[in-house]
């Protein structure tokens, strides 16, 4: 089984998450980041783009090989289904469009959804956000694992195996740990995917749908680019709670790997990330950090000091008064 994990519950803190104050500071003392707010005018394109990408790789994966259907899905189609999902999070904050056209915004995420082959992107918007106002909420937070999780998952053969199901742990938690009423936009969601799950079989297969719906399980878990679930909040050195990744991969998952810079400025699209850590560098620089999201996963699975249990909690006064406007 492997070594055991050496913490038996949640790193318990009794303060405030550290973002706000954050920003409050920066944008004292550099007023100029106020500029960098606003939209990602390249995203509609870009998210155009990769389902025209997706509808054209599943035709030709119609009559493939299962080997060849997995072996795409892995290293091209689920890598571009992993960056869709990002700038479905870039959407969820209303960054293609603005917080003036919100229904665009919407829109334009369940378009983006499509080559994912499940309804995903207006359920995360209405935890995501939840995330941010009360991160590490014992209550509110639900991308901190369970005890469950903790519990069952502390072992270095068991760790990989949580890896392994993260899509499923990811998707599910929510549901189980805080259901919401099903608003009218998730009907929508499911209906429109519903919809172009049936024209993909109808016109070119159960291969090709079966590539889109793998490719998204796949990049998921054991996947370099599914490190940022791990790297963005489990605590690797103890004290700090969000960390982010300078590394190349950046550069298709819109800078999610700039996470402090990220919760610090919701309001900032991706690809000005990169800029407030530019402007405000003595904030960021000193801040633990990870280069290879790789080496992440490695570390989670391997070291006995990180595991579900690795996460920061807080109880829920200490971070229900810390909402903020900017998400």
């Amino acid at each position: 089984m492997g070594a055991q994990c050496t913490r038996t519950d949640f790193e318990w803190v009794y303060t405030q998450e550290p973002h706000a104050t954050r920003r409050k500071e920066i944008l004292a003392k550099y007023p100029e980041v106020k500029q960098l707010m606003g939209i990602d005018p390249k995203l509609k394109y870009i998210v155009t783009a990769m389902v025209l990408a997706q509808v054209v790789t599943a035709y030709f994966m119609r009559d493939a090989s299962w080997g060849l259907i997995l072996l795409v899905g892995y290293c091209w189609g689920g890598v571009i289904n992993h960056s869709m999902t990002l700038a479905i999070h870039e959407i969820s904050h209303n960054l293609a469009f603005g917080h003036s056209k919100p229904l665009w915004n919407r829109f334009l995420g369940m378009f983006g959804n499509l080559p994912l082959g499940i309804p995903y992107s207006i359920s995360f918007k209405k935890y995501h956000l939840e995330h941010h106002r009360y991160q590490g909420d014992d209550e509110l937070d639900v991308d901190i694992p369970t005890k469950l999780e903790g519990r069952l998952f502390h072992s270095t053969f068991t760790k990989f195996i949580w890896v392994l199901l993260q899509p499923f742990f990811y998707a599910l938690r929510p549901l189980f740990l805080r259901p919401k009423k099903i608003e009218m936009l998730e009907v929508i969601n499911f209906l429109m995917q519903l919809v172009f799950d049936v024209l993909i079989y109808y016109f070119f297969g159960w291969r090709s749908l079966a590539y889109l719906v793998c490719g998204t399980f796949l990049a998921m878990g054991l996947h370099p680019v599914a490190g940022h679930f791990i790297s963005e909040h489990y605590m690797f050195k103890k004290g700090y709670e969000t960390y982010s990744y300078y590394g190349i991969l950046n550069c298709i998952t819109f800078n999610v790997g700039y996470h402090n810079e990220h919760h610090d400025f919701p309001n900032v699209p991706g690809c000005n990330l990169p800029k407030v850590k530019e402007i405000a560098p003595e904030y960021y620089n000193n801040l633990p950090c990870h280069h290879s999201w790789s080496k992440v996963i490695w570390d989670f699975i391997t070291d006995p000091d990180i595991g579900p249990y690795a996460r920061v909690k807080r109880p829920a006064q200490f971070s229900q008064g810390t909402q903020t406007k900017s998400d």
